[in-house]
């Protein structure tokens, strides 16, 4: 049954759950960040949203065992933008692949959990990021490799838009469209910023999804922080993954960054954010007083 499909209660209620789980991703983010006393922290808070409608324990969009990382019928979620470590980590802790009291091993010395992901290093991150760009195309090679196994295990790209301005990014597009691979999802979290600054000073995107439909995609745009949205668009890609001659599909995420922290919201230098001692408190504290982390 879909989420479309429930009862309103039992819908309400999911909703409720998922918010619970972003919010304890944020404060998982935060754990991590103050270890560093920096980081992708405004990344993190901003995806939180979708990271938690795939990987929350018992409600998430993944079909994994979290217990079994290389499980062979496990969906493929593939971290191309490596600098969002940090929020991958987060969430793979709410899954139960990474042991909670781990997380404060963030970016030390001899830990599972680097600063960039790297898939030799951490359960559960499927490849190494980093140079971005390149998710995309070993997405479309592993939704191939799938279909030629006959493995039903789908494959789930998140990218950043900043990832857009990459000519093998459309290459790779053009090829999931070509083969048809409707096991392919990409994800791009549009938080409208680059490490240069504004994403649209950088480099002009939009119309987004009217350029990914034009590459041959079935494209559905949402805002990323509205999980009820969230929980539709993933009914409607998976809904249209099933009918005759399906292609690949794309989720476009309107996010803010620093979301549920509002001065960490408002702050200019965002991309790589600085966060002074007696702030991190502060944060923790902000997401706390949120209603979605008091169910």
């Amino acid at each position: 049954m879909t989420t479309t499909e429930l009862p309103t209660t039992a819908r309400a209620a999911k909703i409720a759950r998922l918010e619970a789980a972003a919010a304890r991703i944020r404060h998982h983010a935060l754990t991590m960040g103050e270890v560093q006393g920096q980081g992708y922290i405004g990344q993190a808070l901003g995806v939180a949203d979708v990271l938690a409608a795939f990987y929350a324990r018992g409600d998430g969009e993944l079909r994994l065992r979290p217990e079994d990382p290389e499980w062979d019928g496990r969906d493929r979620f593939l971290l191309s933008i490596g600098h969002y470590a940090i929020a991958l980590y987060a969430a793979l802790a709410e899954a139960g692949t990474i042991p909670l009291a781990e997380i404060e091993t963030y970016g030390s010395d001899d830990s599972r959990l680097p600063m960039s992901g790297m898939a030799s290093y951490t359960p559960g991150m499927e490849i190494s990021g980093g140079s971005l760009g390149h998710g995309l195309g070993v997405a479309c090679g592993m939704g191939l490799g799938l279909r030629h196994r006959g493995n039903p295990a789908r494959v789930i790209n998140l990218l950043s838009d900043g990832e857009l301005d990459e000519g093998s990014t459309w290459e790779a597009a053009m090829a999931c469209a070509h083969h048809g691979l409707a096991n392919v999802t990409a994800v791009v979290d549009v938080n409208g910023l680059q490490a240069d600054g504004p994403t649209p000073g950088v480099l002009k995107t939009e119309p987004v999804t009217e350029k990914w439909r034009a590459f041959g995609w079935h494209a559905v745009r949402v805002d990323g922080n509205d999980v009820g949205a969230l929980l539709d668009a993933l009914d409607e890609i998976r809904d249209h993954a099933l009918q005759p001659g399906a292609g690949p599909s794309v989720l476009i995420c309107d996010t803010r960054t620093g979301r549920g922290v509002p001065f960490l919201e408002s702050r200019e230098k965002a991309h790589f954010m600085p966060v002074a001692e007696h702030e991190w408190q502060a944060a923790h504290s902000a997401l706390d007083a949120a209603p979605e982390a008091r169910r």
